[in-house]
């Protein structure tokens, strides 16, 4: 059970119920839920970080299965159901084989074949384990992705350790009380 219930429709504030629609308008069955439940009850952040969302999430020279693999990491690593049941949705849809989508969800370190998808998981795992890139990483990262989307993807990376930080600590369930990480 969350530690912060989503507010009611009908007890928000005129900006809740306006950031609440235009949330629930961008996303998919008009549901607020995760993240933005909980970032309602403080609306003026609520408003820039969900657009700062729709922006990592758009298209842009960072392609979406790498950002998927960076999320499915962070959100196994801090156990958040919420962030991991919605982005391996997200994986499977942008074509993240399933076999790494199940070793990323065990903790395993996945038999990638791509060589970008395997750089981005190191550099990932690297960030959460060691809190900094490695010289080494950075500059194979710089000469596969280029200085625009190696911006973008730590800019991404940062990002959603604060959501999966922010979903852990108010205890934010999968969508319908899903736990992957529950046998």
């Amino acid at each position: 059970m969350a530690r912060l219930a989503p507010i009611p429709r009908d007890q928000m504030t005129e900006l809740q119920g306006t950031l609440h629609d235009r949330i629930a308008a961008q996303r998919t069955g008009g549901q607020v839920g995760g993240p933005f439940a909980v970032m309602l009850h403080a609306p003026n952040i609520c408003d820039p970080v969900s657009q700062f969302i729709d922006q990592l999430m758009s298209d842009s020279p960072l392609p979406h299965k790498l950002k998927e693999v960076t999320i499915l990491t962070i959100a196994q690593a801090y156990q958040a159901p919420y962030e991991w049941v919605v982005h391996e949705r997200r994986a499977r849809r942008f074509g993240l084989d399933d076999a790494i989508i199940e070793a990323l969800k065990a903790g395993q370190v996945p038999n990638f074949s791509d060589a970008t998808e395997k750089l981005i998981y190191d550099i990932t795992k690297e960030m959460l384990d060691q809190r900094r890139l490695s010289d080494a990483l950075y500059e194979q990262a710089e000469a596969a992705l280029g200085k625009e989307p190696l911006v973008e993807f730590i800019i991404l990376l940062g990002f959603y350790i604060s959501v999966a930080v922010l979903l852990v600590s108010f205890d934010v369930e999968g969508p319908d009380g899903e736990n992957p990480f529950t046998s």
